[in-house]
Protein backbone atom coordinates (compact mmCIF):
# COMPACT_ATOMS: atom_id res chain seq x y z
CA UNK A 1 0.00 0.00 0.00
CA UNK A 2 1.39 3.31 -1.04
CA UNK A 3 0.28 6.91 -0.04
CA UNK A 4 -2.82 5.61 2.03
CA UNK A 5 -5.73 7.93 3.07
CA UNK A 6 -6.06 8.99 6.55
CA UNK A 7 -9.25 7.31 7.62
CA UNK A 8 -10.29 3.58 6.66
CA UNK A 9 -13.52 1.86 8.22
CA UNK A 10 -13.87 -1.39 6.60
CA UNK A 11 -14.88 -4.72 7.77
CA UNK A 12 -11.54 -7.13 6.81
CA UNK A 13 -8.41 -7.39 8.95
CA UNK A 14 -5.66 -4.99 8.48
CA UNK A 15 -1.85 -5.48 8.42
CA UNK A 16 -0.08 -3.50 11.38
CA UNK A 17 3.01 -3.72 10.00
CA UNK A 18 2.11 -2.74 6.12
CA UNK A 19 -0.29 0.44 7.88
CA UNK A 20 3.10 1.54 9.77
CA UNK A 21 5.51 1.45 6.46
CA UNK A 22 2.78 2.73 4.50
CA UNK A 23 2.35 5.78 7.07
CA UNK A 24 6.20 6.73 6.94
CA UNK A 25 6.89 5.93 3.38
CA UNK A 26 9.30 8.24 1.55
CA UNK A 27 8.95 11.02 5.17
CA UNK A 28 12.58 11.04 5.56
CA UNK A 29 11.41 13.84 8.69
CA UNK A 30 9.97 10.62 10.58
CA UNK A 31 11.58 10.24 14.14
CA UNK A 32 8.76 8.31 15.36
CA UNK A 33 5.70 6.49 14.96
CA UNK A 34 3.27 5.88 17.96
CA UNK A 35 0.52 3.27 17.41
CA UNK A 36 -2.32 1.57 19.26
CA UNK A 37 -4.13 -1.34 17.98
CA UNK A 38 -7.30 -2.03 19.88
CA UNK A 39 -8.39 -5.66 20.15
CA UNK A 40 -12.10 -7.81 21.30
CA UNK A 41 -11.40 -9.26 24.42
CA UNK A 42 -12.87 -11.96 25.92
CA UNK A 43 -15.00 -10.73 28.92
CA UNK A 44 -18.45 -10.56 30.92
CA UNK A 45 -20.74 -7.60 30.22
CA UNK A 46 -22.99 -7.00 33.71
CA UNK A 47 -25.99 -6.85 30.89
CA UNK A 48 -25.24 -9.58 28.73
CA UNK A 49 -23.51 -12.11 30.37
CA UNK A 50 -20.61 -13.63 29.01
CA UNK A 51 -19.62 -11.73 25.65
CA UNK A 52 -19.94 -13.93 22.73
CA UNK A 53 -19.10 -11.44 19.79
CA UNK A 54 -19.39 -7.62 19.68
CA UNK A 55 -21.00 -5.96 16.39
CA UNK A 56 -19.78 -2.34 15.39
CA UNK A 57 -22.01 0.04 13.15
CA UNK A 58 -21.37 3.29 11.40
CA UNK A 59 -22.97 6.02 9.33
CA UNK A 60 -20.87 5.86 5.98
CA UNK A 61 -19.28 9.11 5.01
CA UNK A 62 -20.15 10.63 8.36
CA UNK A 63 -17.98 8.75 10.17
CA UNK A 64 -15.32 9.45 7.69
CA UNK A 65 -15.79 13.05 8.17
CA UNK A 66 -15.66 13.15 11.65
CA UNK A 67 -12.57 11.16 12.02
CA UNK A 68 -11.03 13.41 9.64
CA UNK A 69 -11.76 16.69 11.69
CA UNK A 70 -10.82 14.95 14.62
CA UNK A 71 -7.01 14.24 12.81
CA UNK A 72 -7.30 17.78 11.69
CA UNK A 73 -7.55 18.83 15.36
CA UNK A 74 -4.89 16.87 16.08
CA UNK A 75 -2.61 18.21 13.80
CA UNK A 76 -3.29 22.02 14.99
CA UNK A 77 -2.55 20.65 18.39
CA UNK A 78 0.53 18.73 18.11
CA UNK A 79 3.68 18.73 15.81
CA UNK A 80 2.91 15.89 13.88
CA UNK A 81 3.43 14.93 10.09
CA UNK A 82 0.97 12.18 9.41
CA UNK A 83 -2.07 9.80 11.21
CA UNK A 84 -4.03 7.02 9.98
CA UNK A 85 -7.07 5.82 11.59
CA UNK A 86 -8.64 2.28 10.67
CA UNK A 87 -11.65 1.08 12.32
CA UNK A 88 -13.11 -2.13 11.68
CA UNK A 89 -17.48 -2.66 11.70
CA UNK A 90 -19.38 -5.48 10.96
CA UNK A 91 -19.43 -8.59 13.52
CA UNK A 92 -15.85 -9.35 15.54
CA UNK A 93 -15.07 -11.95 17.84
CA UNK A 94 -12.93 -12.14 20.75
CA UNK A 95 -8.88 -11.16 20.03
CA UNK A 96 -9.52 -9.50 16.79
CA UNK A 97 -8.02 -6.46 15.78
CA UNK A 98 -10.69 -3.54 16.02
CA UNK A 99 -8.72 -0.60 15.74
CA UNK A 100 -5.53 1.44 14.70
CA UNK A 101 -4.45 4.92 15.44
CA UNK A 102 -1.13 5.75 13.98
CA UNK A 103 0.67 8.90 13.80
CA UNK A 104 4.39 9.78 13.36
CA UNK A 105 6.44 12.95 14.20
CA UNK A 106 9.82 13.95 14.86
CA UNK A 107 9.97 13.14 18.09
CA UNK A 108 7.93 10.76 20.20
CA UNK A 109 6.18 12.78 22.77
CA UNK A 110 4.42 14.26 19.95
CA UNK A 111 2.80 10.87 18.59
CA UNK A 112 1.98 9.70 22.13
CA UNK A 113 0.03 12.66 23.01
CA UNK A 114 -1.42 12.40 19.65
CA UNK A 115 -2.53 8.79 18.95
CA UNK A 116 -3.86 9.17 22.97
CA UNK A 117 -6.09 11.97 22.16
CA UNK A 118 -7.17 10.79 18.45
CA UNK A 119 -8.11 7.71 20.43
CA UNK A 120 -10.07 9.02 23.31
CA UNK A 121 -12.17 10.94 20.86
CA UNK A 122 -12.97 7.54 18.82
CA UNK A 123 -13.91 6.09 22.07
CA UNK A 124 -16.58 8.97 22.98
CA UNK A 125 -17.00 10.91 19.70
CA UNK A 126 -16.71 9.29 16.72
CA UNK A 127 -20.06 7.84 15.18
CA UNK A 128 -19.92 4.31 15.91
CA UNK A 129 -22.60 2.16 17.34
CA UNK A 130 -21.48 -1.25 19.44
CA UNK A 131 -23.80 -4.04 20.47
CA UNK A 132 -22.64 -6.97 22.06
CA UNK A 133 -23.72 -10.12 21.50
CA UNK A 134 -24.30 -13.23 24.82
CA UNK A 135 -26.37 -15.70 26.37
CA UNK A 136 -28.93 -13.16 27.22
CA UNK A 137 -29.05 -11.95 23.52
CA UNK A 138 -27.86 -8.64 22.13
CA UNK A 139 -27.67 -5.35 23.97
CA UNK A 140 -26.77 -1.48 22.84
CA UNK A 141 -23.29 -0.15 24.63
CA UNK A 142 -22.72 3.22 25.46
CA UNK A 143 -19.41 4.97 26.28
CA UNK A 144 -18.26 3.83 29.27
CA UNK A 145 -17.70 6.66 32.40
CA UNK A 146 -14.00 6.31 32.22
CA UNK A 147 -13.52 7.08 28.48
CA UNK A 148 -15.42 10.42 28.85
CA UNK A 149 -12.99 11.38 31.76
CA UNK A 150 -10.04 10.40 29.68
CA UNK A 151 -11.41 12.33 26.65
CA UNK A 152 -12.66 15.69 28.98
CA UNK A 153 -9.26 15.81 29.98
CA UNK A 154 -8.71 17.22 26.08
CA UNK A 155 -11.40 20.03 26.58
CA UNK A 156 -12.84 20.67 23.70
CA UNK A 157 -11.30 18.69 21.14
CA UNK A 158 -12.66 21.44 18.16
CA UNK A 159 -9.78 24.38 19.79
Amino acid sequence: MSNPSRVAIQTQDFDVSAELAALRLHDGRVGAVCSFVGTVRERTSGVAGQVHCMELEHYPGMTETSIEAMIDAAQQRFDIYAARVVHRVGVLNAMDQIVLVAVTSAHRGQSFQACEFLMDYLKTQAPFWKKEHGPQGAQWVDARVADEAAAARWGDWRT
